[in-house]
């Protein structure tokens, strides 16, 4: 265990699609393959889509008679109060509470809704480090941060940026170590372009100016999409009872996961994150 308590490892971004859940999984498994105990956390109390990955993945433990490293599922129930104040309040009431029984863990993994709402921002309040996987594109990224359409300079902070500074904001009010904010570039294509380009150097740019470190995240893959019916992530890879024949796509995919955990120097882990 942490000293003080679990590690909070949040994975948030205000814009759906961008690779919360794929990442937050990887991770959690990548952790509890390293021996440490792992609670995960569903907040998206609608979709729950990173708890479906946990149930899909102990279903395949079971039917296939494979020896897999699991995290403990946990989620926010979703209240059944009529007004949506009292609902919000209750579902962070809930949050807090699971907070507080995970101490005992290692890691406490988190994947949050892609909206801004009560209960996200009390999730995003509560990491330790936050990651936040972007798509590789200027659509996702005006959600950091507004650009100048000819120069491409950086005008200012957008929607989600200040979302974060105001939980940093509320982290440091409440006396508690600052947030590790890392930006995850996801879905990144394998050739060379100048989009890609630009991005880069945006995203270098505005690291210095608000205040986080940029990660290498996952390339575009259908295999990660291909996974989720079973919970498995590329670090499971081979199954003996899956059709799946590893390629080097999938050798590269791996040490994208590996890459991204030494990224991200969590505690207690250091160059075992290499080995996962």
């Amino acid at each position: 265990m942490a000293a003080g308590g679990a590690h909070i490892v949040v994975f948030g971004n205000e814009k759906g699609g961008s690779g919360k859940t794929t990442a937050a999984m990887h991770v959690a498994v990548a952790l509890a393959r390293l021996g440490k105990r792992v609670a995960a956390i569903d907040v998206d109390s609608r979709q729950k889509s990173f708890s479906r990955d946990l149930e899909n993945r102990a279903g395949w433990a079971e039917r296939a008679g494979a020896e897999l490293p699991m995290p403990e599922s946990f989620h926010v129930a979703r209240s059944a109060a009529k007004s949506l104040d009292a609902a919000a309040e209750e579902e962070s009431t809930r949050l807090d509470e699971l907070l507080a029984e995970t101490q005992g863990y290692d890691f406490v993994v988190i994947d949050t809704p892609g909206s801004d709402t009560l209960l996200s921002r009390r999730a995003h309040a509560a990491a330790d480090t936050l990651v936040t996987p972007l798509n590789d594109s200027f659509v996702d990224f005006d959600l950091l941060a507004r650009v100048d359409p000819v120069s491409f300079e950086i005008k200012g902070p957008s929607l989600y940026a200040d979302f974060v500074w105001d939980c940093r904001k509320k982290r440091l009010l409440a006396r508690k170590p600052p947030i590790d904010w890392v930006v995850m570039r996801n879905r990144i294509a394998s050739t060379e372009a100048r989009n890609k380009r630009r991005l880069a150097i945006a995203l270098d740019t505005l690291a210095e100016r608000i205040g986080f470190r940029v990660a290498p995240g996952f390339g575009e893959r259908v295999i990660f999409r291909e996974l989720f019916p079973m919970g498995l992530t590329m670090l499971d890879l081979p199954q003996s009872k899956l059709e799946i024949s590893l390629s080097m796509s999938h050798v590269a995919a791996r040490q994208e996961v590996r890459e991204l955990m030494l990224t991200l120097k969590l505690p207690n882990v250091g160059n075992k994150a290499g080995s996962v």
